[in-house]
């Protein structure tokens, strides 16, 4: 996308061009930086104006503008030659409309509108790119096996990923496949004969305890990890009941463990109640009684659910067939969930109204994988600093 850009800048010299992102964040760490990267490496001067965040090709005098196109109606009123947008299909398709009747600069000699991206179900973007074939637009499917920038540096980088991804995720994310992630069932991955066993509780591991503070039920599910392996042995589940009733029923069960214990959970426990202390304070006050000492791994901020789905959906069955989830067999609840759980018809939304039971269990554990997973050494981007209370 940036070659592109660079060469548009200099078939229109001295127009006005546009390079955009989703959103800021993403504009700066990775669109900029790299065609700053590749116009430093290539010897091409240019002004970078921080500031008004432009730059200008001081061979050609054409002028690029910075600009996240998620608040899209400030694209109007700008004449441009050409504009380039990345990750389009995290970018609204109103912006990519705004931009392209933008495109009537008079002296252009090529009036172009151009994205980058990874397929993300079939959206706007293969709606118009690919499935209904607008006239005057075309498409090239980029085959990643075919980077061998990359694989001369870093020959097992795919099968590093496949490692890595659940088997969707990697078509789609790694191979660009269009595929249908909106409907059907949220876990996929999961199969009661590879991911149902009987388990025992090691007394010598720390239990990790991972709740979603739903009132009715209170749910949340027990496990342990053992060789990366998140063994899941038991599920809490009660009716009505409090932050309180759900602590004295798992200390009734594991009160006496030796091997410490961890808790886990929604970001949203950490906020204080109107009655008082948050749901983390509860949880410490209740241990605290019987004189058991915790460790809290919860995120300042909860994942998107995409992101967590798919870290679970990698636990249970990597691309590369590895599963690194095993389910305790009374936990019977849970197993409803990842059998049952769907999405809403035509979106990535989870279905919570179509069975109130369902989705607790699975959201607990979900959040107890994806700490776990993000802080493991390994391909891909960490998640924002934990907190400890």
């Amino acid at each position: 996308m940036c070659h592109e850009a660079i060469r548009l800048g200099y078939v229109n010299a001295g127009r006005l061009g546009f390079l955009g992102a989703p959103t800021f964040p993403m504009l700066r760490d990775a669109t900029q930086a790299t065609l700053l990267e590749i116009l430093n490496q290539d010897g091409i001067p240019y002004e970078l104006n921080k500031a008004e965040n432009t730059l200008v090709l001081r061979d050609c005098g054409s002028r690029i503008l910075f600009r996240p196109v998620d608040d899209f109606e400030r694209l109007r009123g700008t004449n441009l030659a050409w504009f380039g947008l990345d990750e389009l299909t995290y970018a609204p398709e109103e912006a990519w409309l705004r931009l392209e009747g933008r495109l009537r600069d008079p002296k252009a000699r090529r009036l172009c509108g151009f994205g980058v991206w990874t397929p993300k179900g079939f959206d706007w973007v293969y709606r118009r790119f690919v499935g209904e074939a607008t006239p005057g637009y075309q498409v090239t499917v980029a085959k990643p096996y075919e980077n061998r920038y990359l694989l001369d540096r870093v020959p097992d980088f795919y099968e590093r990923l496949k490692a890595s991804y659940d088997p969707l995720f990697f078509q789609q994310e790694v191979l660009g496949e269009y595929l249908s992630t909106s409907g059907g069932l949220v876990y996929y991955a999961f199969q009661r004969d590879e991911h149902v066993k009987d388990l025992t509780v090691d007394e010598r591991r720390p239990l990790l305890w991972a709740l979603d503070f739903n009132v009715d039920p209170m749910c949340s599910v027990v496990a342990q990890i053992v060789e990366e392996c998140v063994r899941v042995l038991d599920e809490i589940v009660l009716k009505s009941a409090t932050t309180a009733d759900a602590c004295r029923c798992f200390l009734d069960r594991y009160g006496g463990h030796a091997g410490g214990m961890v808790v886990y959970g929604d970001a949203s426990g950490a906020r204080r109640q109107t009655t008082g202390n948050s749901d983390y304070e509860m949880i410490a006050d209740c241990f605290a009684e019987r004189g058991v000492r915790l460790e809290y791994r919860v995120p300042r901020a909860n994942p998107a659910v995409r992101d967590r789905v798919n870290v679970l959906n990698a636990r249970l069955k990597t691309a590369s067939g590895r599963v690194s989830l095993i389910i305790d067999r009374r936990c019977r609840e849970l197993i409803k969930d990842l059998e049952q759980v769907q999405y809403v018809a035509g979106t990535v939304e989870i279905d919570k109204g179509r069975d109130r039971s369902r989705t607790h269990l699975s959201d607990a554990l979900g959040y107890l994988v994806w700490q776990e997973s993000v802080n493991r050494a390994g391909i891909g981007e960490r998640s924002d600093p934990l907190f400890w209370l």
